[in-house]
């Protein structure tokens, strides 16, 4: 019997200098960044639309007779075209209930097209083939905003028969390309005539600190001022006072150098690890090794020999004979006190042919320890 125990992560393994190119890369500087990429202006947003359809034409893949909601929808479309049958009567098997969904854009106009994603909601087996016939699509306050039609489009399928059954991806969720017209618009999210808020899509007091120090340069006015980690208001210049659109266009345009948290992600699954070039460690002692414990086992038979005639309680007996070894190959390497970052750690264990599992067990342990400066992040 041989048993492996692993070690690792006492800490890890490595460097005694760093390779030039990863000390040029984190030496060097960001390129500045046009703030319209750091953000967005308070206001400006998507908005949820949602409505409540029927798609046709299934070849006999739709909802069950099971499905009351789906047969009284039926009995009343019908009805808008005077045709008057009870809902007992009617047959959906090429008919599925559906919830169709969407976004509608911030600044959409009346007449825009938009995608739509159509997802079962009885028990249909699959939307192959069939049309989304014309369904409001309504917003949160209650409001239609959009009307869906078109044909469905589904990346799967699903066919069984004689109890064999074929599958792939989900047949019950579909998309309708540009298929919803909007017939409103939203209500204007411009802002305010007088000031306007530039929110931060990752809240840092630095880079608020450092987008409204560059708009007042940039500007040559002092119009800009921090509210809060995630907001910087600026006041609409008296030349701009009647078009905001333009004073927005030229906010946008603006260009700052963004500060950045210190962050280490790293995928399980595929073994990737990702930082930025700068993120440092302190000096950690690591030690990486393996001990290996070998068990052998050799059985030898026990003979009597010379004896011509034995007894009745003298038998042959086997016997087991183990040896066991330990093999223990453990180092351990000081990490010099500075400019060491997670890309030189990460070198350094690829040049060791560390496993990827490995390595992330090692920064967290490095992190546990409290020597990675950084947020680390496992997916």
């Amino acid at each position: 019997m041989r048993s492996r125990l692993t070690l690792a992560f006492v800490l890890a393994a490595l460097l005694g200098a760093s390779l030039p190119a990863v000390a040029a890369a984190a030496a060097s500087t960001d390129a500045p960044v046009r703030i319209k990429d750091l953000g967005r202006l308070s206001g400006w947003r998507e908005n949820a639309l949602v409505g409540y359809g029927l798609v046709t034409g299934l070849a006999g893949t739709g909802d069950s007779a099971r499905s009351k909601a789906t047969r009284q929808s039926i009995a009343n479309m019908l009805s808008r075209f005077d045709v008057a049958i009870p809902s007992d009567d009617v047959n959906t098997r090429n008919v599925a209930a559906v919830m169709v969904t969407a976004q509608l854009p911030a600044f959409a106009r009346t007449g825009d097209t938009i995608d739509v994603t159509v997802t079962s909601v009885g028990d249909a087996r699959s939307l192959v083939g069939g049309t989304l016939l014309l369904a409001p699509m309504k917003g949160a306050n209650g409001h239609v905003y959009a009307l869906a039609q078109g044909s469905v489009s589904v990346g799967g399928y699903r066919y069984d028969a004689n109890g064999t059954l074929t599958q792939k991806n989900h047949p019950t969720v579909g998309t309708v390309s540009a298929g919803a017209t909007v017939e409103a618009t939203a209500p204007d999210t411009a802002g305010p005539q007088r000031s306007v808020t530039f929110v931060l899509a990752q809240p840092d007091y630095t880079t608020a600190a450092r987008i409204a120090d560059a708009i007042n340069q940039q500007l040559g006015q002092s119009i800009a001022e921090v509210r809060d980690a995630g907001g910087v208001d600026v006041a609409v210049p008296e030349k701009f006072a009647g078009q905001v659109p333009r004073f927005l266009a030229t906010l946008e345009s603006v260009s700052v150098q963004p500060d950045r948290r210190a962050k280490v992600v790293v995928n399980e699954r595929t073994g990737t690890v990702v930082s930025g070039g700068d993120v440092r460690i302190s000096r950690v002692a690591v030690s990486h090794g393996e001990l290996r414990v070998s068990v052998v086992t050799e059985n030898s038979v026990s003979q009597p020999t010379l004896v011509r005639q034995t007894g009745p309680g003298v038998r042959t007996q086997e016997v087991a004979n183990s040896r066991i070894s330990v093999d223990e190959n453990a180092g351990s390497v000081f990490l010099p006190p500075t400019n060491n970052t997670v890309a030189d750690l990460v070198q350094a264990l690829a040049r060791l042919h560390t496993p990827a599992r490995d390595v992330i067990s090692i920064l967290e342990a490095v992190k546990a320890a409290g020597a990675l400066h950084a947020d680390l992040i496992v997916q």
